[in-house]
């Protein structure tokens, strides 16, 4: 069971730079690092492009995901999540993400914009392919830190049920 997500300060105030880049549309992109024991270390955030039509969805495009799947492969690195923003102001999961969280051990980051004008909040949700868990973001120091990828923390809320899901995506691991 994960107890925690240890996520770099850099990293997070990188992901809240992104989430206001892109408001009023939600950001999104993949998370790299490694599980630890009970934690989830984030060491890299990777921005994809989004290719839902609506403002207030995320798709994270194809293309970009395999992209990273082949820049990982044959590395110790691995996609461990992935993030998006909520333009609504809250950093709860969406039904639509509830949906889509179907991926057991799979980290959600959702940063909350206030009306576009600024970031309130990284929440950190872990799925076990039937419910998504709040997990606490811990900041922390001395990750590895990358050129051209984007790499802290409130307490998440409660689980969030998962509905049945008929559909199979693309694995994302």
């Amino acid at each position: 069971m994960i107890a925690t997500v240890e996520l770099p300060p850099h990293l997070k105030q990188l992901l809240r730079e992104e989430a206001l880049r892109a408001a009023p549309r939600e950001c999104c992109g993949l998370l790299e690092g490694a599980v630890d024991g009970s934690a989830i270390r984030v060491a890299a955030l990777h921005p994809v492009a989004n290719i839902a039509n609506e403002a207030d969805r995320f798709e994270i495009d194809p293309a970009g995901h395999i992209a990273l799947l082949r820049e990982l492969r044959g590395t110790e690195r691995r996609i461990i999540g992935c993030y998006h923003s909520h333009p609504n102001g809250r950093a709860a999961p969406s039904a639509r993400d509830c949906e889509g969280a179907v991926e057991p051990d799979f980290l959600w980051l959702i940063c909350a914009i206030d009306n576009g004008r600024q970031a309130t909040g990284v929440a950190a949700y872990v799925s076990d392919g039937q419910m998504l868990m709040g997990v606490p973001v811990a900041s922390v120091t001395g990750t590895e830190r990358r050129p051209g990828h984007i790499a802290e923390g409130e307490p998440a809320s409660e689980p969030v049920m998962v509905p049945g899901v008929d559909r199979i995506t693309a694995p994302l691991l």
